[in-house]
């Protein structure tokens, strides 16, 4: 099997390169960016690559948009994102535009390294394989989108000036609207989002970490 990786911690990528070697995989390449693991793939055609998600410039989501790309332009090659991170947005998109081939799995939850190279011969072989959290996380992703969905938009200003921190009276100030009808569309905001009252929460928070996590 050719591995390409891509990990931005060069302790982490040269202790997974000696593992993988140790047990009879051939890591082709070992990189420390994004850009650079697309030019590795190009150049080697891996059967997989192991691609962490934060790395340069930003440390946000770099190795899963660069996995993304990978597999719209090397469809064959199989991708395993391994990281410490679940980025919902584009671990959706990524799945979305086939998962045969694919796998998420969380650094500190893969306890045994017969696991993890086990996941790189299925995923190798064009099967999928996801921590169970991975799935989760981004199924209430999903569900929060279609929360959010369902405001009017009118709601989604509400929400939006909310999240800058805006007072009910700001808001009012701001879309020219009236104190009380501020008060209704924050009202209908909870209800959607499903945010009752709550002795022991803040739904206003709440509500805004909706909006910030989709």
């Amino acid at each position: 099997m050719r591995i390409v990786i891509a990990e931005d911690a060069a302790m982490l990528r040269d202790g997974l390169r000696m593992l993988l070697a140790a047990r009879g995989r051939d890591v082709v390449a070992a990189v420390g960016d994004g850009e650079a693991l697309r030019a590795a793939v190009a150049e080697h055609r891996p059967d997989v690559a192991v691609v962490d998600v934060r790395m340069p410039p930003t440390f946000t989501d770099e190795g899963l948009r660069a996995a993304i790309r990978i597999r719209r332009d090397h469809p064959g090659v199989g991708v395993l994102v391994f990281s410490q991170y679940v980025e919902t947005r584009y671990a959706a998109r990524l799945l979305a535009d086939g998962a045969d081939g694919v796998g998420y799995l969380l650094k500190e939850r893969v306890a045994d390294v017969r696991d993890f190279l086990s996941a790189l011969d299925r995923i190798a072989a064009g099967e999928t394989v996801l921590d169970p959290e991975v799935v989760t996380q981004i199924m209430g992703a999903g569900q929060r989108a279609e929360a959010l969905a369902a405001l009017t938009a009118r709601e989604r200003d509400v929400l939006a000036l909310m999240a800058q921190g805006r007072s009910n009276t700001a808001i009012a100030g701001a879309l020219f609207l009236s104190y009380g009808s501020v008060e209704k569309h924050v009202s209908q905001i909870f209800a959607k989002l499903g945010l009752p009252p709550s002795d022991h929460d803040h739904r206003r928070v709440l509500a805004v970490l909706r909006h910030l996590q989709v």
